[in-house]
């Protein structure tokens, strides 16, 4: 049923907060995913030695044009890789799994890197020649060996490397210590929501008096994971001056459409802290100068418009916006707006253990055509001749659907 309109979308919640899968049935042609009696397999997914390989194999394909490198580690000793392609003034960065129960990115920026470092199309050589285009495909390798949103590390390992948090009061928020979230059990196996470590002071040192924390503050570059992506970043700055544009691949519940019963297949977003030119974002003003959330929309909207052109009443078109009215300085995405990037967030339908391997392909391409279209709008210029305004002509987002 498509009659799409503009309604309230979601009520403002952690980016990417924990799962809520409604069981209500739907219409919908991309159906109702999940069965609770089910256990899905998630095999069909690249785990971290075969995406190694995998990249192994894009580099040598490329012919020199794909550059490997081990960018950092994980908590436990695993390698995040660097990959780079092209040879543009424009800068543009993405990462995926930093949630490791989040693996639909991982398999399209293998499929990117896989296309621009390979092919002879005019479309390849036009974004190798604008573009430098830089992936970190899985930064956060334990969390997605363990399929998990958490990390693998205690809190005595982070007190452990900066001594001088032993006169914190409490662990840092994001510590997930004993429980269940997500279906995970997190008792004896500690670890943080690496997607709440990241500070818009780059160069911010973990300070006792800024623990235990909270959703709305910043985060402190605990982890290890965190603290790579961030020089990732710091080294891009330095060669580049700026990143351009940073996008972060992610998954989401099962939502609908607002104003209708299609499942939501995936949601974008442009907005993550609030405008440090405004009134609500004035402790965010030392930051104002580079904030750019007029660019972010026009990204947000080449990805939206590249789905949409697909066709009419395609699984495609059920493209939402997420959550609104959001304050999250401690994500990857709220710190890099801050430092002056154009930010998009991808949210894909359901994580990996609610769908193992279901609708991978269709999800997948989801991730790919939304990459595509703003990749190719920054390589030609075209996304900054979109009008900022359309950002909010994209349909919300509601829980439930519309009957």
């Amino acid at each position: 049923m498509k009659k799409k309109k503009m309604m309230t979308g979601l009520l403002a919640a952690a980016l990417c907060a924990s799962l809520a899968t409604p069981t209500l049935a739907s219409n919908s042609p991309n159906g109702n995913l999940t069965n609770e009696n089910q256990v899905y397999s998630i095999k069909g997914f690249t785990d971290h030695a075969e995406m190694v390989k995998r990249l192994q194999q894009i580099v040598q394909n490329s012919q020199g044009r794909v550059a490997l490198e081990v960018a950092g580690q994980s908590n436990r000793g695993r390698d995040i890789y660097k990959a780079r392609v092209g040879n543009g003034k424009k800068v543009i960065l993405i990462e995926s799994e930093i949630h490791g129960n989040e693996k639909t990115g991982t398999e399209a920026l293998l499929n990117l890197l896989q296309y621009v470092g390979s092919s002879s199309s005019p479309e390849a050589e036009k974004i190798r020649k604008e573009i430098t285009l830089v992936v970190l495909p899985k930064m956060n390798p334990d969390a997605s060996e363990l399929d998990r949103r958490g990390n693998d590390m205690s809190w005595d390992e982070v007190v452990e490397k900066f001594p001088q948090l032993k006169a914190a009061a409490k662990p840092a928020w994001n510590y997930y210590a004993t429980g269940v979230r997500q279906e995970r059990d997190y008792t004896g196996k500690p670890g943080f929501d690496v997607n709440r470590d990241f500070n818009p002071d780059l160069n911010y040192v973990p300070k006792a008096a800024d623990f235990p924390g909270a959703s709305s503050k910043p985060g402190w570059y605990i982890t290890p994971e965190s603290q790579t992506v961030r020089d990732v970043y710091k080294s891009l700055q330095k060669e580049f001056g700026k990143v351009d544009v940073f996008i972060d691949l992610h998954h989401q519940g099962q939502y609908y459409v607002e104003g209708t019963d299609d499942l939501v297949t995936m949601s974008l977003s442009a907005e993550f802290v609030p405008d440090p030119r405004t009134h609500e974002g004035a402790r965010y003003a030392n930051y104002s100068e580079g904030y750019n959330v007029e660019f972010s929309k026009q990204l947000n909207l080449a990805a939206y418009n590249a789905l949409q052109s697909i066709g009419e009443n395609s699984v495609f078109n059920n493209i939402t916006l997420y959550q609104r009215n959001l304050d999250l300085p401690g994500t990857a995405l709220g710190s890099f707006a801050l430092n002056g990037s154009g930010t998009i967030l991808f949210e894909v339908r359901g994580q990996s253990h609610t769908l193992g391997q279901k609708k991978k392909g269709q999800l997948v391409k989801a991730v790919e055509t939304g990459l595509y279209g703003i990749i190719n709008g920054v390589a030609d210029g075209s996304v900054t001749h979109l009008n900022p305004d359309d950002y909010e002509k994209i349909p919300e987002t509601a829980y439930a659907p519309s009957l």
